[in-house]
């Protein structure tokens, strides 16, 4: 059997897939990746039979973003059309913001490694999660809230899709790169890098494991990609 044809969008190059192009790598997905912050264009949103959307710097409420408003009208587009889409971290912002929900600076920046409170604990796993983010949002009006913390949700569902505040793709090199690339941002709020690096490192396995049982979860259950499709 095929895997699906996968719209992979990437915000800036220091934000890769990771753990989550493995796992696409596993359902033989046919991944289309488009760095859509370097004006690159995607093929029409029908073609797809998912959308995954990664993570950023920027904030999905910068609406000087030339791009910003596109990718918002693209999720709107795919929602309409009953097509999934995996939204992490800001592109799980981004998801909350296209179906109606508003982003805004948290009152706390989140960085390192934390556990969730999950209302559904078979689809989103308690962590260890890598957050890496200032802002949140709210859970739009149709959509079903699946995990929190202090901070505010931390997942949630609509339809076929998935939006999550934590990263699953985050593994040690993701981190190992992060912790030069952004190494401004963990001094500017106190976090060493070195024992960032020394806390993903001791929890890795933990890590992946619950990584791939909410991915496996999210293509099964919410995505339903793994029933009825041809080859």
């Amino acid at each position: 059997m095929s895997g699906p044809r996968v719209l992979l969008i990437e915000h800036e190059r220091a934000t890769p897939a990771g753990l989550v192009a493995e796992w696409l790598d596993v359902h033989d997905a046919d991944v289309h990746i488009v760095p859509i912050d370097e004006g690159a264009t995607p093929d029409p949103v029908g073609s797809y039979e998912l959308i995954v959307a990664l993570g950023s710097e920027f904030s999905a409420y910068d609406d000087h973003l030339p791009w910003l408003g596109k990718e918002l009208e693209l999720m709107r587009e795919a929602s309409r059309a009953d097509i999934p889409i995996l939204g992490i971290c800001f592109g799980g912002q981004l998801l909350a913001r296209a179906l109606g929900g508003e982003v805004f600076r948290a009152a706390e920046a989140e960085i390192g490694w934390f556990g969730v409170e999950s209302e559904r604990d078979d689809l989103i796993p308690a962590g260890p999660w890598f957050q890496w983010h200032f802002d949140t949002f709210s859970v739009p009006a149709p959509a079903t809230r699946l995990a929190h913390n202090h901070i505010g949700p931390q997942a949630f569902s609509h339809g076929r899709s998935l939006g999550v505040q934590f990263h699953p793709e985050v593994g040690v090199e993701i981190m190992e790169n992060w912790a030069v690339v952004y190494k401004h941002e963990l001094d500017e709020h106190g976090v060493s890098a070195d024992e960032l690096l020394e806390r993903t490192r001791a929890v890795a396995d933990d890590a992946t494991k619950v990584s791939w049982a909410l991915l496996e979860g999210f293509y099964e259950r919410i995505a339903q990609l793994g029933k009825g499709r041809t080859t």
